[in-house]
């Protein structure tokens, strides 16, 4: 008996249309940065991913669900050879997580329309690593950052613009008495300030930074170290003449000039604050100028805080680090600090063996 004819039972697909895939890959691009949005990364994140990924798209000249090992080889071996450890590592996360996107979300989509399987072209043979050596931050004394806003706080008198004046030294203050990141505090609402809780008062902090793009890490932050006259004489003294409605839901706590479109008033930006530092650290404490930025602040304050007693644990859930090997690395010594308990340990030592010996 002859042999049956044998046909391909899978549909024959009409490959897409240029068009097509470029329509179909902003869609996506699109349904990226809306599913980030629901996971709760701020805004700023998601515009650095997005950025990465049209830097790397620019490159490729192809959608980059067709990147293979070998093409990301010549990106990060040939392209960011020399670039920044941060900005290497950086652009792998972003690429790395936009590749899971697509594989959760559009594999079989991709699929059928091009026949490609989209798998992420990184691995552990060419994954960027983080520099094993973290930058040092080692922050001004106590007596050069009381200088600095001595200073400081002394031209807010005769400036030109008080309020925001005004709210740049409130901030830089939150970062140097509690630690407060920068985006944090453009983030944080006047709701957010709770008074009733704990001795001091607390900071709501929602959009607290999340470790590995896993989104907020929100926490409580305790007004300690002064920071709670710090912020009482902010919100009593200045932040009525921003002209802003403190009955609005969501009304920042610091304010920008700009108004939106429904008339309320915008948040002030990160990029104000650490300008506003820099120039201040210009004027009023020159040995630093063009190295304090509000991270050297937040190194100070976890310095500060350590050497005032508190423990490392406690400093960890302050700054809201999820290791306290993070933690450790914010906290350096001035002086004689770490002689001083050798010394100690030295003499203790010997008083042990006090009438020991003949």
């Amino acid at each position: 008996m002859a042999l049956a004819l044998v046909r391909d039972l899978r549909e024959h697909r009409v490959p897409a249309s240029a068009e097509e895939v470029a329509e179909f890959e902003t869609d996506v691009l699109a349904g990226f940065v809306l599913a980030r949005a629901s996971a709760g990364l701020a805004d700023s994140t998601i515009r650095n991913d997005t950025g990465h990924l049209e830097l790397i798209r620019d490159w490729f000249g192809r959608p980059l669900w067709e990147m293979q090992p070998a093409d990301a080889d010549a990106y990060f071996g040939r392209v960011l050879r020399d670039a920044r450890p941060s900005t290497r590592t950086g652009r792998a996360a972003a690429l790395a997580v936009y590749f899971q996107f697509l594989e959760l979300r559009h594999k079989v989509e991709i699929y059928n329309l091009t026949g490609r399987v989209a798998e992420c072209p990184l691995d552990e043979m060419n994954r960027p690593r983080a520099s094993v050596d973290p930058q040092l931050r080692v922050p001004p004394a106590r007596e050069e950052i009381e200088q600095l806003f001595a200073g400081w706080r002394g031209e807010l008198a005769t400036c030109r613009k008080f309020a925001p004046a005004a709210r740049n030294y409130a901030a830089a203050r939150l970062a140097a008495d509690v630690g407060l990141r920068v985006n944090e505090a453009c983030l944080l609402d006047l709701d957010d300030v709770r008074w009733e809780l704990g001795r001091f008062g607390k900071l709501n902090v929602r959009h607290g930074k999340g470790s590995r793009r896993r989104g907020p890490k929100p926490r409580l932050v305790p007004l300690i170290n002064g920071a709670d006259r710090n912020l009482r004489w902010f919100i009593e003294d200045v932040w009525g003449q921003f002209d802003a409605d403190h009955a609005r839901p969501g009304a920042p706590l610091f304010p920008s000039e700009r108004k939106c479109a429904d008339g309320s008033c915008a948040r002030a930006t990160a990029d104000v604050f650490r300008r506003s530092l820099a120039e201040a650290a210009e004027r009023h404490l020159p040995a630093w100028a063009g190295k304090l930025t509000p991270h050297v602040l937040r190194h100070f304050c976890a310095s500060q805080l350590y050497r005032a007693g508190m423990s490392l644990f406690a400093i960890q859930e302050l700054l809201g680090h999820s290791w306290t090997g993070t933690t450790a690395r914010y906290i350096h010594v001035h002086g004689t600090h770490v002689e001083d308990a050798w010394v100690a340990g030295q003499q203790r030592a010997a008083d042990r063996w006090k009438g020991l010996a003949r």
